[in-house]
């Protein structure tokens, strides 16, 4: 078993890290040509300078003044400087809101933290239960409930301690929830018109053979909405055409490397082969043969262009509505349009930058299919991946390594290697096993066909946190206890074994003390160093930056990063609630996690991160319920484990905590949960009146004419891109109607003068 040495041991290892981590990042982001790797955000604002126009050769690549080394840590408080309001201005609501999940994880634990080291430390380090009992333990046992001898009164203590903590968080949380639904309210009040403000998406349009799909959106908005209805962008199929501009940029890429090789050095001009990763085939001039590619792909692009606009194949039963006002794109997202449930579904647009346009191509009645197939999918990838959980665990236990390799044992018993591989090797192993893993859970949620990228990151995060539940954290209580006390298990009495679980259940709070060190210090260090964007930008601006364009472009600022982010974060409250009663002594290294990731992602939401979408902070009713989960979870597990340590009388009790902490889940979810989910007329009111004074000549029709069309019509250098635009957008001419039937719209048509 780990000792407080050797978890003495991990700790000094993970701290080494953590601030070499800080040193070399310290060193590097004042270095002028690491400036756009760390500083991207304000480069991409137009808000900072390139410290390499600098008249002396030396200081454009290494700076010269000394005194700025000695600040090597001046970075953390600078990140700290930048108040809320304005973080909001610069960042977004979303990113400042990421951030209160840090701040929550230290206004729950900090007191947590300060009560248990007072009263439950003490209570359990004064026992000698395990000192007398057969099952193995560490000194870090002896501060756990497992010190605790079977049928104690001060059992007690840990009941009434589990009150008082629940009371505290479920307080913390609804403070937590009233001011985030508060700031995303004021938010979206203050905000700057955005189309999504505007615009509905309605989906499963019947089919009509007497109209195409533009004009009966038309006709039907103009029919219920006359008043507030304004215009209209019906949804294209354009992933076929959307793969071939992607394949034009890859190849433009390799053509613009081979031009500026060939002017770095126009004594010969560079050839390349045709085969596959250019490793075979015949050798040909690569100018020639890049140009030729690209020249063949414009006329593929023009076509396809042309088809998708003109076919009727292509369009979706889908369109993007807008509205003269905010009032009346709210009042059709949140009402049923029609008699028939299944069809005219409408709901709010994702903002333009939100949308995820490959899913709008998939017909919506194959979603449910698509569900239950991703549902069954997640549900094997979580319980195989149960296997090398197991093989994890086992290394959690040098004298299980002993019995299997015997021949290493006078190499692990070295002090210093037997320290390392308890209390970091598993750390770091199970971080590896979960590497692929979120790339693999967001391939899941785009099959799922969800229409917006939050969404995905959303519904990515929750079978994420799912996932860790399942496999991080049971699956290494149980894959632990069935490795660490198999001995017991085989000379014991059937009756014998639930307690052999009890007590390994505190047992495992090692292991995770290991990981929360590699995985929230390590980890949270190593972060801001951005070692992958590091490379990328230097090799990609060493051979194919030519431009200040290109320099740009080649920046990686990348994004907070929800889907994986959060989960992380999700299992540090996990934890810290479970051990809160039972093991106390994890708590300091949640508290150092929490504290370390503030400051970091702050001074990377402040500096690097470029967040793709607002979400309003649509994520926070995620986060609460996860929370809320790890609650009950935690008294469970509390109830289970007191159960037995035969405290019949203190157990009955705790069946109470999970009735109350799902009543105030529901309180909450009541109370504060409509301000994600619903936009309340009155403010949606109070902002158009406001617009009205304000801006009495808006052209809100040019404004939101554009907004959604698909970016594969906008973008590119194609000589008909413009013209295919304006094809898309060119106002739709009303024409009496070819339809026969009424049932669809039964009032006259005020342009037409029959019924529609």
């Amino acid at each position: 078993m780990a000792t407080l040495s050797d978890i003495g041991v991990a700790a000094a290892i993970n701290i080494l890290s953590a601030f070499a981590f800080f040193i070399v990042f310290a060193i590097v982001r004042i270095q002028p040509f690491n400036d756009r790797v760390y500083f991207p955000k304000w480069y991409l604002r137009g808000l900072r300078c390139s410290p390499l126009r600098s008249d002396a050769f030396a200081s454009k690549f290494v700076n010269l003044d000394l005194r700025s080394y000695l600040r090597f840590l001046n970075w953390m408080p600078e990140a700290l400087q930048m108040p809320e309001p304005e973080l909001i201005d610069h960042a977004g609501l979303d990113s400042a809101v990421y951030l209160r999940i840090y701040l929550l994880g230290l206004k729950i634990f900090v007191p947590i933290t300060i009560l248990a080291f007072s009263v439950m430390v003490p209570v359990n380090w004064t026992n000698g239960s395990l000192e007398h009992s057969k099952f193995s333990h560490s000194n870090i046992d002896k501060l756990s409930i497992s010190n605790i001898p079977n049928g104690s009164p001060r059992f007690w203590t840990h009941l009434v301690m589990a009150y008082a903590f629940t009371f505290w968080t479920c307080y913390v949380l609804k403070r937590e929830y009233e001011i985030v639904a508060s700031m995303r309210l004021h938010f979206v009040a203050s905000e700057h018109r955005r189309p999504d403000q505007f615009t509905v998406i309605v989906r499963n349009v019947p089919p009509d053979p007497d109209e195409s799909v533009s004009e009966l959106v038309e006709h039907f908005f103009l029919v219920n909405h006359p008043d507030h209805y304004l215009t209209q962008q019906v949804v294209y199929n354009a992933n076929k055409l959307s793969k071939l501009v992607d394949e034009k940029k890859k190849w433009q890429n390799w053509l613009d490397y081979y031009q500026l090789k060939y002017t770095r050095n126009q004594s010969k001009r560079p050839t390349t082969k045709t085969g596959a990763l250019s490793l075979c085939g015949e050798r040909v001039d690569a100018i020639d043969f890049y140009t030729s590619k690209i020249e063949k792909l414009s006329r593929e692009i023009a076509q396809e262009k042309e088809n998708t606009i003109s076919s009727s194949k292509y369009i979706m039963p889908a369109s993007f509505v807008s509205f003269k006002t905010r009032w009346g794109a709210a009042v059709c997202a949140q009402t049923q349009q029609t008699r028939n449930p299944t069809v005219w579904l409408t709901e709010w647009a994702p903002e333009p930058r939100d949308v995820y346009w490959a899913n709008l191509a998939i017909p919506y009645v194959s979603l449910s299919i698509r569900r239950l197939t991703v549902a069954v999918a997640f549900f094997f990838l979580t319980f195989f991946f149960m296997i090398p959980i197991a093989l994890v665990q086992s290394l959690a236990n040098i004298a299980e390594i002993e019995k299997a390799l015997p021949f290493l044992k006078p190499i692990i018993e070295v002090k210093v290697i037997k320290s390392f591989i308890q209390g970091f090797l598993p750390g770091i192993a199970l971080k590896i096993f979960l590497i692929f893993l979120p790339a693999i859970l967001m391939v899941m949620s785009k099959f799922e066909g969800l229409i917006s990228t939050s969404a995905l990151e959303r519904r990515s995060a929750t079978r994420y946190y799912l996932f860790q539940f399942i496999n991080v954290f049971l699956g290494s209580i149980i894959t632990g206890t069935a490795f660490q006390q198999l001995n017991n298990f085989l000379h014991q009495s059937a009756n014998e074994i639930p307690k052999t679980i009890g007590v390994s259940i505190p047992m495992k709070a090692t292991f995770f003390i290991t990981y929360i060190m590699v995985d929230g210090w390590a980890g949270v260090a190593a972060e801001i160093l951005r070692l992958k964007p590091f490379i990328i930008y230097h090799l990609k601006n060493s051979f194919l930056v030519k431009t200040e364009k290109d320099r740009e472009e080649a920046m990686d600022p990348g994004t907070l990063g929800f889907n994986t982010g959060e989960p992380q974060i999700q299992l540090y409250f996990l934890l810290g609630l479970v051990y809160a009663v039972v093991t106390p002594i994890l708590l300091p290294f949640i508290l150092v996690f929490f504290g370390l990731a503030y400051v970091v992602y702050r001074h990377q939401i402040i500096n690097v991160y470029n967040q793709e979408y607002e979400s309003a902070a649509a994520f926070w009713p995620d986060v609460h319920g996860r929370i809320i989960f790890a609650m009950i979870i935690s008294q469970l597990l509390l109830m289970g484990l007191l159960s037995t340590k035969e405290a019949a009388q203190s157990t009955p009790l705790l069946i109470t905590l999970p009735v109350l902490t799902i009543g105030f889940h529901l309180f909450c979810k009541g109370r504060y949960e409509p301000a994600f989910r619903r936009y309340p007329l009155q403010e949606a009111m109070m902002k158009d009146t406001l617009e009205k004074v304000r801006e009495p000549n808006l052209n809100l029709k040019g404004f939101l004419q554009t907004a959604y069309i698909h970016p594969v019509f906008k973008e590119g250098d194609d000589s008909d891109s413009d013209s295919a635009t304006d094809e898309i957008v060119e106002e739709p001419v009303l024409v009496p109607t070819k339809r026969h039937s009424q049932r669809s719209t039964p009032l006259p048509s005020k342009h037409s003068g029959s019924l529609l």
